[in-house]
């Protein structure tokens, strides 16, 4: 049985089209129940209503505080019967109370290398830094921004002339890539978290790719 998952988005929901498309094409062995976005204009919503994917809009600027936004939340993916909860560009701090109820259950993928770079601002504070390696990192989501348990990174370099914007499209191409990749390891039970330890079981492939110079740790499958 397909796992269910819910995807929360504030924007343009790129990293939702790529779970899209990876279910699609049948790599991804989940269902999305529902896509929730806190921002009517959010183009998230137009792309999960084109692939007939379920969606509510919940805004918090109508609630009087973020936990009363958050139990919004929590009414519709439980109605929903959501397993997994997939923050995609979702650009609300999420609250102890919606942590807790999703405990173990919640995803995020952060356009840095953390620990380094947290925040909403990772890439342009990567390249003002200059360090010369960029990318980005699926975690799990604990009640600290961006400190959850590592799943999977990908490294991609950059020259200290370029721009915000080129090593941000260079970042997203494979953000586009693991996050799907990631899941499906969720939705087949193969990912084991041991403190702040993650390990993958059974993908039958090296520990790391390297793809010309850019680096996934673990290795991405086929379809990925």
């Amino acid at each position: 049985m397909a796992l269910k998952i819910a995807v929360l988005a504030s924007g343009s929901g790129s990293n939702l089209q790529s779970i899209i498309d990876a279910v699609a094409r049948g790599v991804l062995h989940a269902e999305i129940a529902l896509v929730i976005c806190n921002r009517s204009d959010a183009f998230a919503l137009e792309r999960a209503q084109k692939a007939g994917i379920p969606t509510a809009t919940i805004l918090h600027t109508e609630y009087k505080d973020r936990e009363a936004f958050d139990t919004a939340m929590i009414e519709q993916l439980q109605c929903a019967g959501c397993e997994l909860i997939v923050l995609a560009g979702f650009m609300r701090l999420l609250t102890p109370l919606f942590i807790q109820t999703f405990a173990g259950k919640i995803v995020n993928i952060h356009p840095a290398l953390l620990p380094s770079f947290k925040g909403t601002h990772g890439i342009a504070d990567a390249v003002e830094y200059g360090v010369k390696l960029a990318g980005c990192t699926v975690h799990f989501v604990d009640e600290i921004m961006d400190n959850g348990a590592i799943i999977a990174q990908a490294v991609v370099p950059f020259a200290s002339d370029e721009s915000v914007d080129v090593v941000q499209k260079r970042v997203l191409e494979f953000e586009h890539r693991i996050y799907p990749q990631v899941l499906q390891w969720l939705a087949t039970g193969r990912v084991q978290q041991n403190g702040r330890k993650v390990s993958v079981q059974d993908t039958g492939l090296p520990k790391a790719l390297t793809n010309g110079h850019f680096l996934v740790s673990p290795q991405l499958e086929d379809g990925f």
